[in-house]
């Protein structure tokens, strides 16, 4: 169970307590004055005089129990004991509401009205492990992101990292709930749901929702890479094909592998990045764009799918459609981009 439904729970059953002492407080009190006032009074005059008492409605006595030593001291117990009950059950009946699906639609309104507004962000389809690894990354490199999971908890174990997310719970294979993340104007999705075919499902569903954005998908067979491929992913991961790569670069390269892991861990959120040149830009050389700069590092640049310039010099062209290969922080990529952007 998780997180709303512990709370959720823990409404009702205060709700049910303070119900059931209310209705014991109004038993009291009507066999109590049935007791005082005898057969001259009904068991609904009883009642009566039980309910004005909690509810303070301020009429006058219905049961006469002034002759009474202690019938008017009885009558203040019954009027704490209730008013108190009553107050209890109001602050847990407010509560219930505010955990109810009127306060869940609410919020999935407020959900709706922020995901309408949203563009050039990124859908996470299962935010299971790797998918919660996933929205770890984004997050830390200043990239928005949308997660669908089927199951809360799932989604619930990343907002407790990262309370701000906007989420869907719901089937990522549906073209709705697709709809509803705004995948029309997201620039990728990525399928990594648990099973295979579910990601290929996906695959498939985003690229006929929007063909212009980039799909990556989990894949855990090989056998099923080429179908996934033909639905529409643009990449393909295989975790156990890349742990075994990892593994190996563990045992021949330890050093890459420890830079890596120690730019990846650092507080910088220093990542290798890749920069498109947009379309419009007019050729400039690099120098133009790369002033002397601790924000980035261009490691590479590459032309139309020709060969990587590796350490490219400053005289080098950029063109439309270059893609630039940085080593920067977020703060470094924004900056680099509004370079390129003031120069275009």
């Amino acid at each position: 169970m998780h997180t709303a439904d512990l709370n959720r729970s823990k409404v009702v059953r205060n709700l049910v307590i303070a119900l059931v002492a209310l209705q014991v407080v109004m038993l009291m009190g009507t066999l109590g004055y049935r007791f005082l006032g005898g057969d001259k009074y009904s068991w609904v005059d009883c009642f009566y005089m039980t309910f004005i008492t909690i509810a303070s409605i301020g009429f006058s006595e219905i049961v006469d129990v002034s002759h009474y030593e202690y019938g008017r001291l009885f009558t203040v117990f019954i009027a704490i004991s209730g008013i108190t009950m009553m107050g209890y059950v109001l602050s847990s009946f407010t509560a219930f509401m505010l955990e109810s699906d009127l306060n869940l639609e609410w919020r999935r309104g407020k959900m709706r009205q922020k995901l309408a507004k949203m563009e050039g962000h990124y859908i996470v389809c299962g935010v299971g492990r790797v998918g919660g690894n996933i929205v770890n990354e984004l997050t830390m490199t200043g990239r928005h992101c949308v997660l669908i999971d089927q199951d809360m908890q799932h989604i619930d174990n990343c907002l407790a990292k990262h309370p701000e997310l906007l989420y869907l719970q719901g089937d990522a294979t549906d073209n709705d709930i697709l709809l509803a993340a705004g995948i029309t104007k997201a620039r990728g999705v990525f399928a990594v749901a648990q099973d295979d075919s579910q990601n290929l499902v996906i695959s498939l569903s985003a690229k006929q929702l929007n063909p212009g954005l980039r799909v990556v998908a989990r894949c855990h067979e090989v056998k099923n890479v080429e179908k996934t491929l033909r639905a529409g992913a643009d990449e393909i991961v295989s975790p156990d094909f890349t742990g075994g790569l990892r593994l190996v670069s563990a045992m021949v390269r330890p050093q890459v592998v420890s830079f890596l892991d120690d730019m990846l861990k650092s507080e910088d959120n220093l990542r290798m990045e890749e920069i498109v040149i947009p379309l419009g830009f007019d050729s400039k050389q690099l120098s133009v764009i790369n002033p002397v700069s601790r924000d980035f590092v261009v490691l590479a640049i590459r032309h139309n799918k020709a060969d990587w310039v590796f350490n490219p010099h400053a005289e080098h062209t950029l063109h439309a459609g270059d893609v630039m290969m940085v080593m920067t922080t977020p703060q470094g990529r924004s900056r680099l981009e509004q370079l390129i952007q003031g120069v275009a």
